[in-house]
């Protein structure tokens, strides 16, 4: 990350923590205890765990999202961060292992490499993303608006509009159109 992204808005860490067999529940004892203290944090958005899946993988994936880089890093570092990861450390299978990503850089990381493209090449896949979706979602949305008796309403078409076309871009469209064009991204 740069030195001039730090008060960027968003940042993202995303956190793996593979467990020792048998210390899950205490793994998640802990994880109730690190949850609300994170949330209290200043700048705290939003987190998610991801668990792992029985009798297939050990690790714990924690996504934490802050309001800027300076704000995520503070809680990196912060003391009580600290002392709790310590009190976690006898519970893991590994070293802790986390990436910080600010912006759109967490659309085109993929799993296993902290390598992120250069920028003209995140402008043109975003940009060939978004172009049809924004072409096309206006004639899917409308006619559901008008079917609902919605009225024509500039505002709110665009408001739904723009939040179709996000959600499709974060959950849908660009983690697969990343994983197929990852050739070219990160040549």
């Amino acid at each position: 990350m740069n030195p001039s992204d730090e008060t960027a808005s968003g940042a993202t860490c995303v956190i793996a923590h593979r467990v020792r067999d048998g210390r899950e529940a205490d793994y998640d004892q802990w994880l109730k205890e690190i949850v609300p203290i994170c949330q209290a944090s200043p700048g705290h958005l939003d987190l998610q765990i991801i668990r792992p899946i029985a009798g297939l993988t050990t690790t714990y994936t924690v996504v934490i999202r802050f309001d800027t880089c300076d704000h995520l890093r503070q809680w990196m570092g912060s003391p009580d961060r600290q002392r709790l990861i310590e009190r976690a450390t006898p519970l893991l299978a590994a070293d802790e292992d986390y990436t910080i990503r600010s912006g759109l850089d967490f659309w085109f990381t993929t799993p296993g490499t902290a390598k992120v493209p250069v920028r003209w090449k995140q402008f043109l896949l975003t940009w060939s993303a978004i172009y049809p979706l924004v072409l096309f979602m206006p004639l899917v949305v409308v006619p559901f608006l008008h079917l609902f008796g919605a009225p024509d309403n500039r505002f709110l078409t665009t408001l739904l509009v723009t939040a179709t076309v996000v959600f499709l871009m974060v959950y849908i469209v660009m983690p697969r159109y990343t994983k197929l064009v990852r050739h070219w991204l990160f040549k």
